[in-house]
């Protein structure tokens, strides 16, 4: 008897872990999918993502003017 005990609560400790992994994997995943996406975005206009935010990209012969050093507004769906 001691010994199925010991297993049946072994089965809820796991079961337990499980979902707490699930719940935490809930949590994170949309928030990589989010900035993933805005990456992507960000990209695909010609920007560079960088520290959350996307940034214009200096032509060749514009590089030293400060005129590419912002953020670009980009509007993604």
């Amino acid at each position: 008897m001691k010994e199925s005990a010991g297993e049946a609560n072994l089965t809820v400790i796991t079961i337990v872990l499980i979902g707490l992994v699930a719940a935490a994997g809930a949590l994170i995943i949309p928030s990589l999918m989010q900035s993933t996406q805005k990456s992507a975005c960000c990209q695909a206009n010609g920007g560079i993502w960088r520290g959350g935010k996307c940034y214009a990209t200096c032509p060749a012969n514009t590089s030293g003017t400060g005129g590419c050093s912002g953020s670009v507004s980009v509007s993604c769906s």
